[in-house]
């Protein structure tokens, strides 16, 4: 069973990338263009892992969701990377970040860069399903 990631982000070309990078890689991907405003709505999708970009339209939405997903309790562990281009506004915050386990990975990314974010998160997709056959 592959780790389902669920990817936020306004622009459909990065979500459209997101799709074929990360499927090719094995993983089950889920996506939006907007934030969900009940974070009961990420939990019922289950994911593994998700991806988040700090600005959404013109607001820094993501990070009010980022906040949200981390005090609602069944969310509470899912882990979190950041994916951004608003290098200036994750500057100030990095310690917070980095305190909370979440790494960042700056657009224009290198894929190297976001798979290697990733398998610091997950379990590679391989090694989970052989792990299961034994």
């Amino acid at each position: 069973m592959s780790a389902r990631i669920v990817v936020i982000n306004d622009d459909e070309s990065i979500l459209d990338l997101f799709r074929m990078l990360l499927e090719g890689e094995g993983y089950e991907v889920l996506t939006s263009v907007e934030t969900m405003e009940n974070v009961e709505d990420v939990e019922r999708l289950k994911p593994d892992l998700v991806i988040l970009d700090l600005k959404i339209g013109m607001q820094q939405e993501g990070w009010t969701m980022m906040q949200k997903l981390r005090m609602y309790p069944p969310t509470k562990a899912v882990p979190i990377i950041l994916c951004t281009a608003a290098l200036n506004e994750v500057r100030e915050q990095e310690s917070v970040l980095e305190d909370k386990g979440i790494p960042v990975v700056y657009k224009p990314f290198d894929i190297d860069e976001i798979l290697k974010a990733i398998h610091s998160v997950l379990p590679d997709p391989d090694k989970k399903a052989s792990s299961h056959k034994k």
